[in-house]
């Protein structure tokens, strides 16, 4: 599906923040940034896995569509993704992982993309040790110099894209999504301590 949008400020010309669309973002001045550009009703439960990697301590951003509607009324590209407050929360930051959703395709195995190999490498290892599978996203890489994920003081982040299914999955288990953030946090903290 094509975007309806190529950019923020043309969303926003057409759409009224906290009625369309909200922007969550805390600042906790550390080096990583957790974020979901694509909340809300455009790939579900990404805000909500995003917020639980971030914790109390990690940076957290989440662009939301508060309506429902064709997935590409307010999903902008990740490498044209250009909001303000985004682009300044991982503009100061050293490491962003981006948490983003995709079609169910048989296969509960998270896509490792973005330009951070070696942080990409990390959590793609601790998810595996705890039992969840991971691979290099070939299809959805995330090495575009402009996408949100790679937009940090470094020019590097990660990607990843988790199905449908198994956004459903950590949504509705606890336990389960209590795993895959220690995981994936594990991942971090190997390349990018964050204390």
């Amino acid at each position: 599906m094509v975007d309806r949008y190529g950019s923020f400020a043309e969303m926003s010309a057409e759409n009224v923040e906290g009625v369309e669309y909200r922007i969550r973002s805390k600042d906790r001045g550390g080096p990583v940034v957790i974020l979901a550009p694509h909340g809300g009703s455009i790939e579900p439960e990404t805000a909500e896995i995003a917020e639980a990697i971030a914790g109390d301590d990690l940076s957290f951003y989440a662009f939301e569509a508060l309506r429902a509607g064709a997935f590409g009324d307010f999903h902008i590209t990740s490498h044209r993704f250009d909001e303000p407050r985004a682009l300044e929360i991982v503009g100061q930051s050293s490491l962003a992982v981006a948490i983003h959703g995709r079609r169910d395709d048989g296969t509960d195995s998270v896509w490792i993309g973005g330009r951070a190999r070696e942080a990409g490498d990390a959590i793609s290892a601790a998810l595996r040790k705890a039992g969840y599978g991971a691979e290099r996203n070939k299809r959805l890489p995330g090495l575009h110099e402009t996408n949100i994920c790679n937009r940090t003081k470094t020019g590097e982040g990660v990607q990843l894209e988790l199905s449908r299914h198994m956004r459903r999955h950590l949504a509705a288990h606890p336990a389960a999504l209590e795993s895959f953030v220690i995981a994936v946090r594990t991942g971090i903290e190997a390349v990018s301590p964050t204390s």
